[in-house]
């Protein structure tokens, strides 16, 4: 990479931060290229010759953050943990992002784009539902998970408590003890609420 295609980077990176940032306590549509530009102290036309409009700049600032996510989601399913852990992981995986990009704000983006909602379905179906499976399939392998419970059965339990992930934190910031509250909710995932059998 020569001087000319390193700064080009280092702009195209700053001004997708700044997006980035700025997404954060601003919904996508509230946010203007004259903002973005002021904010990162680039010319409003340099935003548009690296990006061509402002739908462009929040999808790649989307993407960039999603592969950053499933990436870091792959690193950890790979990373030798126990399967307690990597349940864990899935369920609370929101927890570490919440702040990032809301739930919210991510229908918000999502609502109006038809090719970032498309992205997102496959990237779930390329990559993380193919390695949950292979999660859940090696828990039932090891006997962790009984050979009672299908695999579409810990898949629908887990969809179930993602749909009702906001709420679920919302009471967790409420309780005494959050840490406590997500624990109890790990431990209902995996034995109910009799302990284990």
């Amino acid at each position: 990479m020569n001087g000319f295609e390193k700064r080009a980077n280092l702009i195209k990176n700053k001004i997708m931060k700044t997006t980035f940032n700025m997404l954060r306590t601003s919904g996508p549509k509230r946010i203007r290229i004259a903002d973005i530009s002021k904010e990162a102290k680039v010319s409003q036309v340099t935003i548009y010759n690296y990006f061509g409009s402002k739908e462009t700049l929040l999808q790649e600032v989307f993407k960039n953050y999603a592969n950053n996510v499933i990436a870091e989601f792959e690193d950890y399913m790979n990373g030798g943990h126990s399967l307690k852990e990597k349940i864990e992981y899935i369920l609370f995986m929101e927890k570490k992002y919440y702040n990032e990009l809301s739930p919210g704000l991510i229908k918000e983006l999502l609502i109006d784009d038809q090719e970032l909602t498309r992205y997102v379905e496959e990237v779930y179906k390329e990559k993380t539902l193919p390695l949950t499976i292979r999660i859940i399939g090696e828990g039932k392998k090891s006997g962790e998970i009984s050979e009672d419970v299908s695999i579409e059965s810990v898949l629908g339990f887990i969809q179930l408590f993602m749909n009702q992930y906001e709420l679920i934190l919302g009471m967790a910031q409420q309780s005494s003890d959050l840490d406590k509250f997500l624990d109890g909710m790990v431990h209902m995932f995996f034995y109910g609420i009799c302990g284990k059998p």
